[in-house]
């Protein structure tokens, strides 16, 4: 085992990310990742104090042909976050990163048909009550509420279908991982090759979200100039499709971006995280229950959509909040 491989085990074993060992280190995020990626050699200053925080011998880090470190030297610092690892091989890295990859078109894609769902009962309803389609306020309303209910059980299918594909790798959000060789390098290959395309899309999905409300604005300031109640339903509906597509594309590079995380064991997926995560899904599914909620109790959908980005400041919060807690349990 080469010193790279050495560096990131001993680094996993105490649940740090490359960013946590940076900051004991004095050194950058970078340099961590270049010596991980077998780029670069650390001095032997940096050897000697990283065998003092692993709880090893230097001849361990430096010889290839030791292969385990002593187990009475090996000492995690944070036993709270000692655990059974479980080893991920080439394949099935690569197949996950795979399955990862349409998780996250189905998965954007069922995001945004909930975010769409409301226009059609949206536009039925406004055309109906201008008097501009032949039928009556109450079909229109009806005909609008079934399309909605199908957009929604249609988008709860993809989630439901994309959740059972996933199974096989749920160990990846809950279990320590111990890479095989050359997976490490793989993966960070496949994540710098991506970097610049998620930027890309993350930047283009939160513009959208911000300028989705200015098409209404502008129908509601053109509709008395105009003397018609359709430009409002209009600017209501060009709102949720902005935003609809907008969201889509931070959901869609996210959860690509994520695969990548999680296979290293690095940001939200680093193992102290893992533990903060446990439950994510409760609180995720809270959020969905008070959007789907709020909307049918007021049928303001041009309105609660709100929930969506309030929830996603909330769960920055919630997560060091988390975090907080699984350090003191430690």
């Amino acid at each position: 085992m080469i010193l790279a491989d050495k560096i990131i085990e001993n680094r996993k074993k105490n649940g740090w990310s490359q960013e946590e060992l940076a900051d004991k280190l004095g050194v950058s995020r970078q340099s961590v990742s270049k010596w991980e990626g077998a780029q670069a050699v650390p001095d032997m200053k940096k050897i000697v104090m990283m065998s003092e925080l692993f709880g090893v011998s230097t001849d361990y880090l430096l010889r290839d042909d030791i292969q385990t470190a002593d187990p009475g030297e090996s000492t995690p610092v944070d036993r709270g976050l000692e655990e059974a690892v479980r080893s991920v091989s080439m394949e099935e890295a690569a197949a996950f990163l795979e399955n990862n990859g349409r998780a996250a078109s189905r998965i954007s894609t069922g995001v945004m048909m909930c975010i769409l769902a409301p226009v059609f009962l949206i536009v039925l309803g406004g055309l109906a009550e201008a008097d501009l389609i032949g039928i009556t306020d109450a079909y229109a309303e009806a005909g609008g509420t079934a399309m909605l209910i199908i957009t929604v059980a249609a988008a709860v299918g993809l989630f439901v279908r994309e959740g059972m594909r996933g199974k096989p790798y749920e160990y990846l959000d809950n279990t320590a991982i111990d890479t095989e060789y050359g997976v490490s390098g793989m993966v960070k290959e496949r994540r710098d090759n991506y970097a610049e395309k998620h930027s890309r899309l993350l930047i283009l999905g939160i513009m959208m979200c911000i300028i989705g409300a200015v098409p209404m604005l502008i129908m509601e300031m053109t509709r008395y100039s105009n003397n018609t109640d359709v430009l409002p339903i209009v600017g209501v509906a060009s709102m949720l499709t902005i935003v609809g597509v907008g969201v889509k594309l931070i959901v869609l590079t996210c959860i690509r971006h994520g695969g990548y995380d999680k296979l290293l064991e690095e940001g939200d997926y680093s193992r102290l995280n893992k533990k903060a995560g446990r439950y994510d899904g409760i609180y995720w599914a809270i959020a969905v229950a008070v959007y789907l909620g709020w909307s049918f109790v007021t049928m303001r959908w041009e309105i609660t959509w709100i929930v969506w980005p309030v929830a996603g400041v909330l769960y920055a919060a919630y997560r060091e909040i988390m975090k907080a807690i699984v350090r003191a349990g430690s």
